[in-house]
């Protein structure tokens, strides 16, 4: 791969990996979600970036 190609997509990378873990964390730590946390985790990790995204605008209980 051409490095400049690689210098644009690991911050992208390393952005993806961080929102995944914290929303994994947050998704644990939180008694009640909207809908079963079985099905939020599979959201998350398999929706790539924009699967913690959609978690935190609609899984979350205010």
């Amino acid at each position: 791969m051409d490095s400049q190609l690689i210098q644009l997509l690991l911050p992208i990378i390393i952005l993806q990996f961080i929102l995944i873990i914290i929303a994994l964390i947050d998704l644990k730590r939180v008694e009640a979600t909207r809908g079963p946390k079985w099905l939020w985790v599979l959201i998350i990790i398999l929706g790539n970036l924009a699967g913690p995204i959609i978690y935190f605008i609609i899984g979350r209980r205010p």
